[in-house]
């Protein structure tokens, strides 16, 4: 949506407030102040993915015997879509909401609609977070906490043993992190891996494109909603380059993430490298039964250590129990369930403290032939420098880019594609 008619809605929501506020949706009833009154407090949580949190909500209402939790968990897209629909419309929001990281800032222009979490607390337990992970739930100010933290995606190296051993690459984790150690050692493992194996080294030109784009603090936009690309010395053309350059080399493939033709190469080994991010561990757990033992994880260089993924959970201004609300996200958030939620779902901890839980660091995985691979993740968490701003129009303006990469690959003048990608960005942000 525009942010000018994203504007009429809100003035619209906020003129009408008043009327609104005896139908407002906000998943309550009328009720006391929780544990101390003698009605129940209802609240309404939307979620979306496999989280667990049902479970969890559970948990706390045995814990708490005058809250009740009703939890709604839908795909991704429709939960943000109807969250932003009864936001914009003043009426509808439940009590509680997750949101997507990549979808986070399209919701941070309504900071109208949330509650402040400092408000309620949170202060008290920032310490318990990676710095880079509570500042992503923050405004541009730093003095507005939309969402205290869930679940995070740091990314690392997936390497088939088999290809890096023919290479006459190593293959233990610590001596691959210590070998490919820059952007320079990973091209240089990669023209190996060509020359010795005839297999690409990255799956796909968008994968070496994002190994710079993800660590970069800035990518696209400013907060300000401007066009960053033609800048001097801007990431996302450094990112652009490098993936060029690799391509050039031949060492990238032609496996897109996610389509039949790439699954099939992470199962039978057509490529030799992924750079993902902890959740795809356990895609590959279920969907790559022939390449058992075949993968294991490293450390990726600091230069492209990064977050592709994860959640805050915020409270709208909507609730009539936003003490209770926020008890109840405290709690869910906690150490000790970012533990549970790792154990049961995968969820990867956003509280460094759970890095140093016995049960987080026995936790082996059978196919990655025995490797805790969560430890690896622990350390590439720890590696990320800061929060990325992504902005309202990402993803339009990433997929132009993407698409100016595709046509290199095929053939096109990189820097005529790159002027074309730009060109098309300026349009859909002028829009």
């Amino acid at each position: 949506m525009k942010w000018k008619g994203m504007k009429k809605l809100f003035a619209l929501g906020m003129s009408s407030a008043l009327a609104l506020s005896l139908a407002a949706c906000s998943g309550s009833e009328d009720s006391s102040s929780g544990e101390s009154g003698d009605k129940k407090v209802e609240l309404s949580f939307w979620a979306f993915g496999a989280t667990g949190y049902e479970e969890l909500a559970k948990e706390y209402e045995k814990e708490h015997p005058n809250v009740k939790i009703k939890v709604k968990s839908s795909e991704t897209a429709e939960h943000h879509d109807a969250l932003f629909t009864s936001l914009s419309a003043g009426s509808g929001a439940p009590d509680i909401a997750m949101l997507e990281v990549d979808q986070f800032d399209r919701f941070k222009v309504a900071q109208d609609r949330f509650n402040n979490l400092y408000d309620l607390g949170a202060k008290d337990v920032q310490d318990q977070y990676l710095d880079w992970k509570w500042q992503g739930g923050e405004n541009t100010e730093g003095d507005f906490l939309f969402g205290l933290p869930t679940d995070i995606g740091p990314k690392g190296l997936y390497y088939r043993t088999d290809i890096f051993e023919a290479a006459g690459l190593p293959t233990d984790p610590a001596e691959v992190a210590a070998l490919i150690n820059s952007p320079e050692a990973f091209q240089k493992a990669g023209l190996q891996v060509k020359e010795k194996t005839g297999k690409p080294f990255v799956d796909s030109i968008e994968m070496a494109y994002r190994a710079y784009l993800d660590a970069s603090e800035e990518t696209y936009l400013n907060p300000k909603g401007e066009l960053l690309l033609e800048e001097e010395g801007n990431a996302v053309k450094k990112a652009f380059d490098y993936a060029v350059k690799l391509n050039e080399l031949g060492i990238v493939g032609k496996f897109d993430m996610w389509t039949p033709e790439w699954s099939n190469a992470v199962n039978t080994g057509e490529f030799a490298a992924e750079l993902g991010a902890g959740w795809l561990k356990g895609w590959m757990e279920g969907n790559a039964p022939d390449a058992v033992g075949k993968w294991k994880v490293a450390t990726l260089p600091t230069e492209f250590a990064a977050n592709w993924g994860g959640s805050y959970i915020s409270i709208p201004k909507e609730t009539k129990h936003a003490e209770e609300a926020y008890d109840f996200v405290e709690w869910l958030v906690s150490p000790e369930n970012q533990l549970k939620s790792f154990q049961s779902k995968g969820l990867f901890p956003s509280a460094p403290s759970v890095y140093d839980m016995e049960e987080f660091k026995a936790n082996e995985d059978e196919f990655f032939g025995g490797q805790v691979t969560s430890s690896v993740f622990a350390e590439a968490a720890q590696d990320i420098q800061g929060a990325v701003y992504k902005g309202e129009k990402y993803f339009p303006v990433h997929q132009e880019v993407i698409n100016g990469l595709k046509n290199v690959q095929d053939g096109a003048d990189p820097e005529k594609e790159w002027k074309e990608a730009v060109k098309r960005a300026k349009d859909l942000v002028a829009r």
